[in-house]
C-alpha cells in the first residue's frame, strides 16, 4: 500500500486489536498509574527499564533535553523534567534514553487520521466552515481521570495501529483533501513535538494553517520554538486550582497558565476548554477565579468553551455535569466580562452560538459542526459593523 494513503478502513479494523495491547499495558502499569492519579505530581514517576530493546524507523533523536553523567538524559519539554538512566522510557510514554541520547519514538507514525470540520477542535473563531486534517500521536504527560481518548493517549507507541505518515506525506494528504489546516489533536500534541513541529513548518510553506489542540503542559522555550508554526490553539485549562490539577490530571496549574500568556504574547489565535467535571471544577468562586484570571492577563476576547462532562476512563461512575451548571458558569463569565463564552456536548442549546458582543445580535448559528447562518462580513457584524475577534477567512 502506497504510505501516503490514509486507510481508514484499516484504521478502523485495527481499533479491536488495538483494545488488547491496551489492557495489557494498563495491566502491567496499573501501580504506576494509580499513584499518578491518586497522588497527583507525577515528576520523576518514569517507566524504569521499559526501552525497547532495538530502536524502530519511526525513531528520531528528540529535541530539548540535556545530557549527563553516566549515561542519564534530563528531557527539557515539559514541566515533568524526567531523569532516565539508560533504557527508561519518559512519563509520557514516547521518549527513551538508549545509549545516552534521548529518542521520540513518535515521529511519523500517527495512530489516529482524520478530515474534521474545525468546530469540532473546537475553534469558533477561527475558519469556520473549513475543514482540518487531524493527527494523533499514541502517547500524553497527563495522566486525566476523565480522559475521553484514554486509549490512545494512556499506551505506548507501538501498541496501537498506526499510519506511516512522515511530515512530507502527512502534508501532501492534507492538501489532498482540501482543508485549510492541519490539527495536531486527540492525544497530547507536547508527546510528539518534534513530528508536530516539522509538519507544521513544511504545512506552512504549502499554505496550510497549523492548529495545536493541547492541554498546555508545556516548557516555554519548546513551546516558544512551536509557536512561530502555529497559528490557531485550544488550550485545555482544567482548573483553577492546582491542588485539583494534581489530582485530576497528574499535572500542575502554573505551567499551563505561562502556556497561555506564551501563546497570547505570540499572537497565536487562542481559545480556552474548560471541561466542568462535577464534584472536582463544578465551583462557582473557583470558576470565577479563573474568568478574572483570563479577563486580566490575556483580555476579553478569547473564546472560552465550557463543555459538558460525560462520564468517562476512571470516573464513569460520575453523573454527566447539569446543564443548569454549565448555564450559570456561562453567565458568570460574561458578566465578569468575557465577551464569548461557549457551551459545550450540549446539541441545539443557544450557548452554540456567536453573538455580537457590542449589540447583541446573533452572527454565527450553529448546529452541531455545521454553521446554517452566517452573518458576518469582513470579520465584522452585519448588524452594527462591530469587529468580531477572530481569524474569519483564509488570509
Amino acid at each position: 500500500m502506497d504510505e501516503t494513503a490514509v486507510d481508514r478502513r484499516m484504521f478502523l479494523k485495527g481499533c479491536a486489536g488495538c483494545a488488547a495491547g491496551v489492557f495489557g499495558m494498563l495491566a502491567g502499569s496499573f501501580a504506576l498509574e494509580t499513584d499518578a492519579a491518586a497522588g497527583g505530581d507525577i515528576r520523576g514517576k518514569v517507566f524504569k527499564g521499559d526501552a525497547p530493546e532495538t530502536l524502530w524507523r519511526w525513531s528520531r533523536e528528540a529535541a530539548h533535553y540535556a545530557r549527563l553523567e553516566e549515561g542519564r538524559v534530563r528531557c527539557r519539554l515539559c514541566p515533568h523534567h524526567c531523569h532516565l538512566s539508560p533504557d527508561d522510557r519518559s512519563v509520557c510514554r514516547s521518549r527513551v534514553n538508549k545509549g545516552g541520547i534521548l529518542y521520540s519514538l513518535s515521529y511519523g507514525n500517527p495512530c489516529s487520521v482524520n478530515l474534521d470540520p474545525i468546530e469540532k477542535k473546537p475553534l469558533y473563531h477561527f475558519l469556520p466552515r473549513s475543514t482540518a486534517f487531524s493527527i494523533a500521536g499514541a502517547e500524553c504527560n497527563l495522566r486525566c481521570l476523565k480522559c475521553q481518548n484514554w486509549e490512545i493517549s494512556q499506551v505506548r507507541p507501538h501498541e496501537v495501529r498506526h499510519f506511516d505518515l512522515f511530515p512530507g506525506k502527512a502534508v501532501a494528504q492534507a492538501v489532498a483533501s482540501g482543508a485549510a489546516s492541519i490539527a495536531y489533536t486527540y492525544s497530547e500534541p507536547t508527546s510528539y513535538y518534534e513530528y508536530m513541529r516539522d509538519t507544521a513548518i513544511r504545512a506552512r510553506e504549502k499554505g496550510l494553517y497549523n492548529l495545536l489542540i493541547s492541554a498546555g503542559y508545556i516548557n516555554r522555550p519548546p513551546l516558544v520554538e512551536l509557536a512561530r508554526w502555529i497559528d490557531a490553539a485550544n488550550i485545555n485549562l482544567k482548573s483553577f486550582s492546582d491542588d485539583i490539577y494534581r489530582r485530576l490530571n497528574g499535572a500542575r496549574l502554573q505551567p499551563v497558565l505561562n502556556t497561555l500568556e506564551t501563546l497570547h504574547a505570540a499572537g497565536v489565535h487562542l481559545e480556552i476548554t474548560h471541561l466542568v467535571v462535577p464534584g472536582y471544577v463544578d465551583l462557582p468562586d473557583l470558576f470565577q477565579r479563573m474568568c478574572q484570571w483570563i479577563l486580566e492577563r490575556l483580555g476579553p476576547d478569547h473564546p472560552l468553551h465550557l463543555l459538558r462532562f460525560f462520564p468517562r476512563y476512571r470516573l464513569d461512575r460520575l453523573a454527566p455535569t447539569p446543564v443548569a451548571t454549565l448555564e450559570r458558569f456561562r453567565e458568570l463569565a460574561l458578566s465578569a466580562g468575557l465577551r464569548y463564552v461557549y457551551l459545550g456536548n450540549v446539541p441545539g442549546h443557544p450557548g452554540n452560538h456567536t453573538y455580537c458582543h457590542h449589540c447583541g445580535n446573533r452572527v454565527v448559528e450553529r448546529r452541531g459542526y455545521r454553521i446554517p447562518d452566517y452573518h458576518l462580513e469582513n470579520g465584522r457584524c452585519r448588524y452594527c459593523d462591530t469587529r468580531i475577534p477572530g481569524v474569519w477567512q483564509a488570509g
